[in-house]
């Protein structure tokens, strides 16, 4: 199915659990990943698994979605997340909205729910790349540095990826703290200890900030969340099934 963020449309499935009226999940991919990675539909089963609906989505620019990788921000991508909870609004079947997501599509999805308290229930964060507005306005990109000054047209990636110089423009103007303090309801934040690309204490400190934060730290886990899934899984139908019963 495809959801349209103006012209913009945006491939992605809505899967349900065998019930005629239950919440649902909008679930955000990583940087450079898509709806379709092995643990993200894990992820997504977990929640289906415990009576939620999903909504797996190809963000701008990744997948079969429209828009090209090197044109993508975080701008882009919040707003077809915002584009996404219209269209599940419109959905007479859906008792309550959560925004989940990874690495990237987990800071999205804090973004978008403070943008929206009203709107989104709760939030399952793997991962969050909460530090990439704090690299982008330090001068690092993955890695590579910039003066964050002087923000080059192009970035160059790895894999022969290549990003526009607004992806680290935008990000620049991003404040988590602020979006953070907007939530607040119920968050569960997974982390692994052994992530080499997102900061766990990024986490624990976003688990303090939050009104109403669970931080499950993994033990053994890596960025991509691909040595435990059913442990991953455990936790996410679990923390959902609490939510349904509160």
């Amino acid at each position: 199915m495809d959801i349209f963020d103006d012209q913009t449309r945006l491939s992605a499935v809505l899967e349900r659990p065998d019930r005629e009226r239950c919440p649902l999940v909008i679930f955000i991919h990583g940087f450079s990943s898509t709806k379709d990675k092995p643990h993200n539909i894990a992820s997504c089963e977990a929640m289906r698994e415990a009576g939620f609906a999903t909504l797996r989505v190809d963000m701008y620019g990744h997948g079969e979605s429209d828009g090209t990788f090197r044109n993508h921000t975080l701008f882009r991508w919040v707003s077809g997340i915002l584009a996404a909870m219209d269209y599940a609004k419109g959905l007479d079947w859906v008792t309550g909205l959560y925004l989940s997501g990874h690495s990237q599509g987990g800071l999205t999805a804090a973004l978008a729910a403070g943008m929206a308290p009203d709107l989104v229930r709760g939030l399952i964060l793997r991962a969050p790349a909460f530090m990439i507005p704090r690299c982008a306005r330090e001068g690092s990109m993955l890695g590579r540095s910039l003066d964050p000054h002087h923000v080059p047209d192009e970035i160059p990636l790895y894999g022969g990826l290549v990003l526009s110089g607004n992806y680290v423009r935008t990000a620049q103007t991003v404040h988590v703290e602020e979006a953070i303090d907007r939530f607040p309801g119920p968050v569960l934040i997974l982390h692994g200890d052994e992530d080499d690309m997102v900061p766990l204490q990024d986490s624990v400190d976003a688990a303090k900030r939050y009104r109403d934060a669970r931080l499950e730290v993994m033990r053994g886990e890596t960025h991509h969340f691909d040595r435990h899934p059913e442990i991953m899984k455990a936790l996410i139908r679990s923390w959902l099934i609490a939510q349904s019963e509160a």
